[in-house]
């Protein structure tokens, strides 16, 4: 994979996060204190100024009770139908 396509690849993973955050009604200081991150940390992600760890990934993920390969697969998804 070549870096644009792994920037493509990581704005789809976020947006599928910021996507089931919104679905649930939370804000990004409620999903920082599911998934005990800093808020701010949740605020750089979804503008796109921090990509997230793997380790975050999973917690965010666990705090949206939501499988990590979910999350992966709804972006990959995504970046097929945009292809």
């Amino acid at each position: 994979m070549q870096e644009p396509e792994a920037q493509k690849t990581v704005k789809e993973v976020i947006e599928a996060l910021k996507e089931r955050r919104e679905a649930l009604g939370w804000s990004q200081r409620a999903l920082a204190e599911e998934a005990g991150v800093d808020p701010k940390t949740i605020s750089l992600i979804e503008r796109e100024m921090r990509s997230p760890t793997l380790f975050t990934l999973l917690l965010l993920a666990g705090a949206l009770d939501c499988p990590l390969w979910k999350i992966l697969s709804e972006a990959e998804k995504s970046l097929n139908h945009k292809a």
